[in-house]
């Protein structure tokens, strides 16, 4: 175990924590703890939002899948950069707008307070969803992290895991949505380092040791010099839609990312955020591709027993340990930034959404608070618990979660925003068809021949358009009503 990389890791930790305690010091209402009280920037919201959306999927997951899979890779990260822009430009300030509008501290809450007459349902409905999909997402956060500081301290997985969870769980009961961003604020910016710089650095490796990145991919074949992945014909087709369907997922369907854009302050504060959210974008995900294929050229297939730990042991050969330290702090900081994050939305699934409103529970400002903190450690201890015992990869749990939270909601926030005729039918429709169809494709290996994230979005957006025609909108509804007034 190196000491310079175990002492830079251990501030870094620290440093979370004295975030998170920093903010569970001040006076925190339920609005604050769940939502940020509109007293954050838009930059720095952008880059919690980017910090959240990315986490350990994209620079383990991603990296891991590039290093597999060659050319064929990029049809992934042009879905997720395209759902990202559009999401950006078109849905973030329709949020802040709508937020504002129904006074929504969640999706739900916005769902249900637009569509009153189906509104309890929804309320419920898209909380167990919330909660059952990002339990698993922040499962694999954490087992990603186990994974890093395995291969980086050479720790046990199970003691890395301890770890990740203990510190994330700590500074999100402590601060809530204020140490939440924070902290996402720092770790984002560490991870924009470890993909910007560590490319540059590969390539400057590859060009002096007279390593082309190319002539590996051909010499290895397996289709990992084409963008097709050797298919042809109808087959090249679904590789790149299938890999392609990760766009769906951005496209409002994402409560985590959606709550940044709920926070904005102000239409100036939107446009600030929307620069500095798609600039990071644009230059993450070219980096973890360019990273993949870098570390195939270098080490070769049998470097790594598990392909989502190649990054660390590219950044642990290529750079020297106090460096390496600083940039595997950014892996680390993927992980976390999403499950800080996750565990707060499903904290105020649960807190909000179902004791607050759904069970009717008139409790004061500080017990909601205490109820949402007890919540924070409750959904943690579960994640914890499944990372503990679950096999799967990170790019696999995050997908089922990516079709059945994203795809599920996207299609009845698009519809909500852009057709006035839509009615709660339509949102009922949406929210059950896209789960359903994501379980069904769970279970029964249909995301083989066809993805579940673009199976799921397109049933659940045809569902919800022919609920809204069979079970049309009520003119002057109570929800139109009360938003008026």
């Amino acid at each position: 175990m190196n000491t310079v990389i175990l002492v830079e890791f251990v501030l870094y930790l620290l440093l979370m924590l004295g975030v998170g305690l920093y903010f569970a010091r001040k006076k925190m209402t339920q609005e604050g703890f769940l939502l940020g009280a509109k007293k954050i920037p838009g930059w720095a919201l952008a880059l919690s939002e980017r910090a959240t959306g990315e986490s350990a999927w994209l620079v383990l997951g991603l990296t891991g899948f590039a290093f597999t899979a060659g050319l064929s890779s990029i049809w992934i990260a042009v879905g997720c950069v395209s759902g990202i822009v559009i999401s950006w430009v078109w849905l973030a300030n329709k949020f802040r707008k709508e937020r504002d509008k129904y006074d929504a501290l969640t999706l739900p809450d916005y769902f249900a307070a637009k569509y009153k007459d189906q509104g309890t349902f929804i309320r419920l409905f898209s909380s167990i969803i919330i909660i059952f999909f990002f339990i698993l997402y922040v499962a694999a956060q954490f087992s990603g992290a186990g994974k890093t500081l395995n291969i980086t301290f050479g720790m046990s997985k199970m003691l890395g895991i301890i770890i990740a969870a203990v510190i994330v769980i700590a500074y999100s009961m402590a601060g809530g949505f204020f140490s939440v961003v924070w902290t996402d604020v720092i770790q984002g910016i560490l991870m924009f380092i470890t993909l910007v710089v560590t490319p540059l650095v590969g390539l400057f490796v590859l060009s002096h040791n007279h390593i082309s990145i190319m002539h590996s991919l051909n010499m290895a074949g397996a289709g990992m010099n084409s963008w097709t992945g050797g298919a042809v014909g109808f087959a090249a087709g679904v590789l790149i839609f299938n890999n392609f369907s990760w766009f769906f997922g951005y496209l409002g369907g994402q409560p985590q990312l959606d709550a940044r854009w709920m926070a904005m302050k102000s239409e100036k504060d939107v446009r600030t955020g929307k620069i500095v959210a798609i600039s990071w974008t644009v230059l993450a995900y070219i980096g973890a591709i360019l990273l993949g294929l870098e570390a195939f050229a270098l080490f070769g297939h049998g470097a790594v027993a598990d392909a989502e730990q190649i990054l660390p042991l590219m950044l642990m050969k290529m750079f020297p340990a106090w460096i390496a330290g600083l940039l595997l702090a950014g892996a680390v900081a993927a992980m976390m930034s999403t499950a800080d994050s996750q565990l707060l939305v499903a904290t105020s699934s649960v807190s909000e959404d179902i004791i607050h409103k759904a069970m009717k529970k008139d409790v004061g400002e500080r017990q909601l608070v205490l109820i949402s903190r007890i919540t924070v450690l409750s959904v943690g201890i579960i994640a914890f618990i499944l990372a503990m015992t679950s096999k799967s990869l990170i790019y696999t749990i995050v997908g089922w979660a990516w079709a059945g939270i994203g795809c599920s909601f996207a299609p009845a926030v698009i519809l909500s925003f852009f057709w006035k005729k839509f009615s709660s039918a339509g949102v009922v429709a949406s929210l059950l068809s896209g789960f359903i169809t994501t379980v069904i494709w769970m279970t029964t290996g249909l995301d083989k021949a066809f993805t579940a994230r673009a199976a799921s979005f397109i049933v659940a957006f045809t569902a919800a358009v022919i609920f809204t025609f069979i079970f049309p909108k009520k003119t002057d509804s109570i929800s139109e009503v009360t938003a008026k007034s």
